[in-house]
């Protein structure tokens, strides 16, 4: 394919979004907990990350197999023993909204598996993306990309 006119790092970053998003693309099914989580094959929850690491360590981290806890029909990894209690006292505080998949693809009502390198915190809430690109993209609105994703998410989950 040939672009024409001047590729910038924004056509750039907009073409790779718009791939990534085919390419991981997901279907979701309404009322349906599994399709609403961003789980792999075994039904572990966004790769195995850690979710509340994310809160109380600042970062991404792999989660042990060893320390697991099982909540809406997802298995869910931690680093150790304490982060699953947190996590097993209040699963909602933790789990990253949109069921784990790309809030920035969320906004466009798209469902796309997301990394959980790319992340951020927002209002005490968790946010994954489809990469660390995306994710700077959208932290320069995160409201008003919250508000749209909410809208399509809302849109999704509510038939």
């Amino acid at each position: 394919m040939k672009l024409s006119g001047p590729v910038t790092t924004t056509s750039r970053w907009v073409l790779s979004a718009v791939c990534a998003a085919f390419l991981f693309m997901q279907p979701v099914v309404a009322g349906s907990d599994q399709s609403l989580l961003n789980k792999d094959a075994n039904n572990v929850a966004i790769e195995g990350y850690d979710t509340v690491a994310y809160f109380t360590e600042d970062r991404a981290v792999k989660g042990n197999p060893q320390f697991i806890f099982d909540w809406q029909d997802a298995r869910w990894y931690f680093s150790n023993a304490d982060h699953r209690d947190l996590f097993a006292a209040d699963p909602e505080r933790y789990v990253p909204k949109f069921g784990g998949f790309c809030a920035g693809a969320m906004t466009r009502g798209v469902v796309v598996k997301a990394d959980p390198e790319a992340w951020t915190i927002v209002d005490g809430r968790l946010y994954i993306k489809v990469n660390k690109e995306f994710r700077d993209e959208w932290r320069k609105d995160p409201a008003a990309n919250i508000v749209k994703a909410e809208e399509a998410w809302g849109q999704m989950t509510d038939k």
